[in-house]
């Protein structure tokens, strides 16, 4: 469940909160069509996609930076003893946490927890339940998230706080503000000296990618850019959680491109095990080669 790699100087590992074929490929993406799983089931079974269940199988990943000094904890995933509106979310019981620390990421070590956007699955682990409060999990670490999406979702959370886009503030983003360890950060700043942001709004408002450059070498954590290793080989195809579905599928179509460029190594939340891997420009379109 957990991996590691270097990309120049820093090292980086995927911790993997949980694992399964829990999607179906209708509910997932409105304008899927049967023969787009079909045609590439030579690759993606059964590791993205078991038929018998026609089930897409997605992942919960943690990612891990270390680097001149510096603990870098991007997207925490669902947190333990959480009530979600999904069952494969609701009150998880994870070892997250001794994962988290194999990978370097002890609860006092990390020094900076980073947020591409606000959804559930995506800033759980800000924070674990002690003595019926929920609290930091990380003591000594900033948060980081991007002002505009805190905007948009602060704006909901506050409309209804059973929203169930935006409830999940009030156990995984609100203690964090409230203990004083949150920043906001805008689209022009780099990040503890390392992470450079970009915008990518289209699934959520304001969510961006981060990318690491170290050593002659490059790395993208796309967030939820692509949550399926379909997206690839199909650009256009959105998620039924894209909020802006043009703005969503440029941003996909230009992070793809750019990771081809560069030779960057693309870092999603949600590809099973190994986690990441590099986009390939073929013909006018992309394929994907999974970490060897």
């Amino acid at each position: 469940m957990i991996r590691t790699r270097s990309i120049g100087n820093a090292k980086v590992t995927n911790v993997v909160e949980y694992v399964g074929p829990t999607h179906l490929p209708h509910a997932t993406f409105p304008d899927f069509s049967e023969d787009m799983l079909s045609s590439h089931a030579d690759w993606l079974v059964p590791t993205y996609w078991i038929p018998a269940m026609n089930r897409l199988v997605i992942a919960i990943q943690i990612w891990v930076v270390e680097v001149a000094g510096a603990v870098i904890v991007i997207d925490s995933g669902v947190g333990n003893h959480k009530p979600r509106a999904a069952q494969r979310m609701n009150m998880l019981n994870t070892l997250t946490p001794a994962w988290l620390e194999a990978a370097g990421a002890a609860r006092e070590r990390v020094t900076h927890v980073v947020m591409t956007h606000l959804h559930q699955d995506h800033i759980g682990w800000n924070t674990v339940l002690e003595d019926g409060r929920w609290v930091p999990t990380f003591p000594n670490a900033r948060y980081l998230t991007p002002k505009t999406e805190y905007a948009y979702f602060r704006a909901r959370y506050d409309a209804n706080p059973l929203d169930p886009l935006a409830g999940a503030l009030g156990d995984s983003l609100l203690p964090i503000e409230q203990a004083g360890l949150l920043d906001l950060f805008d689209a022009t700043q780099r990040l503890a000296d390392t992470l450079t942001v970009v915008p990518a709004s289209g699934h959520t408002p304001g969510m961006v990618t981060l990318h690491l450059a170290s050593g002659g070498q490059c790395g993208v954590f796309s967030g939820d850019i692509v949550h399926h290793p379909l997206q690839i080989v199909y650009p256009a195809l959105n998620t039924a959680f894209c909020i802006d579905a043009e703005k969503a599928r440029a941003r996909r179509a230009a992070c793809l491109a750019d990771a081809a460029d560069r030779e960057a190594l693309l870092m999603p939340a949600h590809f099973p095990l190994p986690g990441c891997g590099y986009i390939r420009r073929q013909g006018e379109g992309f394929a994907f080669a999974a970490e060897e």
